[in-house]
């Protein structure tokens, strides 16, 4: 799983969530409206977010998960900052389609566009806050007995046209939120391959005014800039 699908997934919590049709149990169809509802509402309030997140991510064939952590900074529209600060410094900056990865350790930052690096467009869209939900996924009730937290039910996201450049990759989303507030708590990326990466996010910060100036990557002296390679969908 790389860091840009990463990126693009996890900006889930910077847009709007709308409801799909597809589910079996009409109670549980409803819960899982009822909390995309209120997730939504939510977050077209907001116009900016900072948070901090935790990263857990098995890999097949891995016993032990990868850990990371770090802070999230979001601002509408299209504008994104990811600080991985342990167990390594990272910082992802992205403004629309700009892309630039910094590594202070090796002295150099990627730079590219995100259309061109990512194999999926539906993440872009999300990013770019310019897609509905339900125009790529299906949202309904997570199967088995599981809630969260305060026992509000888990939203599943699964991808509707399997023939698409998403679904060659990703089985599903979870999603979790914070009662009462409806700010998503952690969202689970479930790969075809077995992967999973899990983050969970705290301590949010909603509507602080944040400025470009977050937002905006000034390369650092003796930091060499290397072209992102450009990846093509299946």
């Amino acid at each position: 799983m790389t860091r840009w699908s990463l990126i693009a997934w996890c900006v889930v919590v910077a847009v709007p969530v709308w409801a799909g049709d597809a589910s079996t149990d009409e109670k549980a169809l409803h819960e899982a409206r009822e909390v995309v509802k209120q997730l939504q509402a939510r977050y077209e309030k907001t116009k900016d977010l900072q948070a901090d997140f935790s990263q857990k991510t098995r890999i097949e064939g891995f016993e032990r998960p990868v850990m990371s952590s770090g802070k999230v900074y979001i601002k509408k529209p299209g504008r994104l900052r990811w600080d991985y600060l342990d167990p390594a410094s990272e910082q992802i900056y992205v403004n629309h389609d700009d892309v630039k990865m910094y590594v202070p350790e090796h002295k150099q930052v990627l730079v590219g566009k995100l259309t061109q690096m990512a194999a999926s467009k539906a993440p872009l869209e999300l990013l770019q806050g310019a897609a509905k939900l339900n125009e790529s996924f299906d949202v309904e009730p997570t199967t088995g007995t599981a809630r969260g937290a305060g026992g509000i039910p888990l939203v599943t996201l699964t991808p509707k046209d399997k023939r698409n450049d998403a679904a060659q990759n990703l089985q599903k989303i979870v999603l979790e939120v914070f009662p009462k507030t409806y700010y998503i708590r952690t969202v689970s990326l479930y790969e075809i391959s077995g992967n999973v990466a899990v983050f969970e996010f705290s301590n949010l910060k909603p509507n602080l005014g944040l400025g470009n100036e977050v937002f905006d990557f000034q390369t650092p002296p003796d930091t060499e800039v290397v072209r992102a390679p450009v990846l093509n969908g299946p």
